[in-house]
């Protein structure tokens, strides 16, 4: 599935690089301020606090990286941040003795090369500043992170939001001129004309389906989704407007989990698989077509295909406008959890298959 026009996914190293530099900065600064303390004790030096500095800085950068890779699988619960705060978090008790250990164990190990002892304070002082230290910059660190992380979660659910309002105007758009072109309004008012004297009950039936349809289009850009049972609805109006035009050349089946009724899809999503199947099989030969349409959901997951015993042999090189925009309305919509696909059937014909997450 092509995922190019995606806006975002080439610029994270901007960003990325511009926080290195910030990080540089930062901790070039504390060496900066370990320099300014040394010259109160009357000498200036370099060395020592470029150890004492350089090894805080490269425990902490190896425990922002490790924080960060943590916190990559916890975007989720960003809506929720107690619990995201405990689950970056869990890891406190386990991550403070190593720290100061290493760090302090690389001064020693560095100042002993040197030839120098490294001088501190009473242990119980030290560990006491340094868990002090610890905790508030892991506090500051996940601060700064949760902020980030959700300042950027927002930014791409307004960029979802852009791009699936304007993917639903183009389906809308798409629905009024492709499948509700004029001539498939033409052939549906005049298949209803001709039912008025004869069967008025259903020609009553059949605009009441034509009515649902139009107001769907209209409205798909203000309800890019909706429940299956809703959309079936529509998919029905659809079916018995066409099936009554071919009456003696088409018969559907339908086989659809009952659990599946409340499963969110796209508006509109179903009738460009089942319009597929009259468009290039029922409309184009004189044998009689049959249609099964089988929707079915699996824990959290819906499968949704509708197969033709047509006479197809291969599968088309690139899928036509309606297709192509229910593609990008489910790359919108769900990302990498959806996918349209197409195979041949046994024998002759197309399964058009869509999965998609079964969301509430």
């Amino acid at each position: 599935m092509n995922t190019s026009y995606l806006v975002g996914e080439s610029r994270p190293a901007p960003r990325g690089r511009r926080l290195l530099w910030l990080w540089i900065a930062f901790w070039l600064l504390m060496l900066a301020v370990g320099m300014q303390e040394s010259l109160w004790s009357g000498k200036l030096l370099v060395w020592q606090p470029l150890v004492n500095n350089g090894s805080s800085a490269l425990g902490a950068t190896v425990l922002a990286v490790i924080q960060k890779r943590r916190a990559d699988r916890f975007d989720s619960l960003l809506n929720q941040p107690l619990q995201w705060f405990l689950r970056v978090w869990a890891w406190l008790p386990l991550q403070l003795p190593v720290y100061v250990t290493a760090v302090y164990a690389l001064r020693i190990g560095l100042y002993a090369l040197a030839g120098v002892r490294f001088r501190h304070g009473p242990w119980a002082e030290v560990i006491a500043y340094e868990v002090t230290q610890f905790v508030l910059f892991y506090a500051l660190l996940g601060g700064i992170q949760f902020g980030l992380r959700s300042y950027r979660a927002w930014a791409a659910e307004r960029l979802r939001s852009a791009q699936q309002a304007n993917l639903a105007r183009q389906a809308q758009l798409a629905q009024l001129t492709q499948q509700l072109q004029p001539h498939f309004l033409f052939n549906a008012l005049n298949t209803i004309s001709s039912l008025i004297h004869s069967d008025p009950d259903t020609a009553d039936m059949l605009l009441t389906r034509l009515a649902t349809l139009l107001r769907a289009a209209t409205d798909a850009s203000q309800h890019p989704e909706q429940s299956l049972a809703d959309e079936l609805t529509l998919l029905h109006a659809y079916a018995d407007i066409m099936v009554r035009r071919f009456s003696d050349r088409v018969q559907i089946t339908w086989d659809v989990d009952a659990s599946a009724q409340t499963c969110r899809v796209p508006t509109l999503g179903l009738q460009p698989l089942l319009e597929n199947c009259f468009r290039h099989v029922v409309e184009q030969r004189s044998a009689f077509t049959h249609i099964a349409i089988r929707i079915q959901r699996s824990a959290n997951q819906l499968r949704i295909e509708i197969e033709d015993d047509g006479d197809l042999q291969r599968l088309p090189e690139r899928r036509g406008v309606g297709l192509g925009n229910l593609e990008d309305r489910l790359q919108s919509l769900y990302g990498t959890q959806a996918s349209l696909t197409l195979q041949l059937r046994p024998g002759g014909g197309l399964i058009a298959g869509m999965t998609l997450p079964c969301a509430y």
